[in-house]
């Protein structure tokens, strides 16, 4: 018989698990890892508001998209045009941005898997006798690897001729030149740290449903537990 077990431990666990792979998902396909320096608008470029120029703007560029201003175009609320510059993996920029894609996406399809797994803990504990919270931290703890890698080798491809174009002849590994970072930079590093909390947090989901209290509520004949 199907138990459907909640403690505030494991939901925790749970709800963090699907923030952290959708956080590393999005951060993934954003083209806002940097922030290129500022561009100057054409002299045709003219706002339609105020009948002056436009301001400078700042193309930003991803591990395999980016995001630019289209010249001569009239200006909308949308002047900017984003998406991938890389029509296959090969043509991603830089061998190292190559290799950050591969840890990164092994990091998330490993989240997502886990995310989508930890919906079922609710009502499935175990299988084959093992704690399907502790084979889930195991995987995120993996993941969280991944992770790592992939963006420690990120930087190490700000010298490729892509990242030069935005970001100056200053430009090299691990040296930014005039650009900054971008927030999904920042996101995919937050993610990374909450990858490891919610492996962590995963013993202390499995800790929290085979507790006593969740095994005297069983041989009571409740179906639905929960607990603080």
């Amino acid at each position: 018989m199907c138990h459907v077990i909640v403690t505030c431990r494991s939901m925790l666990w749970t709800l963090l698990s699907i923030v952290v792979a959708f956080a590393e998902l999005i951060a993934f396909m954003s083209a806002d890892w940097l922030i290129g320096k500022a561009k100057p608008s054409s002299s045709d470029d003219v706002d339609n508001r105020t009948g002056g120029s436009q301001e400078p703007y700042h193309p930003t560029l991803g591990i395999y998209g980016r995001c630019t201003r289209i010249p001569q175009m009239q200006f909308t609320r949308r002047d900017t045009l984003c998406g991938p510059y890389a029509e296959n993996f090969n043509e991603i920029a830089s061998g190292f941005w190559q290799a950050t894609a591969i840890f990164l996406a092994m990091g998330i399809v490993i989240l997502c898997t886990v995310a989508f797994v930890s919906v079922f803990t609710m009502c499935v504990q175990s299988i084959m006798k093992k704690s399907i919270f502790n084979v889930c931290g195991l995987l995120q703890g993996i993941a969280g690897l991944f992770l790592i890698l992939g963006l420690i080798l990120y930087p190490a491809g700000w010298g490729c001729q892509k990242a030069i174009n935005y970001c100056g002849p200053y430009a090299s590994a691990y040296k930014l030149g005039d650009c900054s970072l971008g927030w999904a930079f920042y996101t995919a590093i937050g993610g990374t740290c909450l990858t490891f909390i919610c492996a962590v947090l995963s013993a202390q989901a499995e800790i929290a449903t085979s507790s006593d209290k969740v095994q005297e509520e069983i041989e009571e004949g409740k179906n639905l537990i929960c607990l603080l």
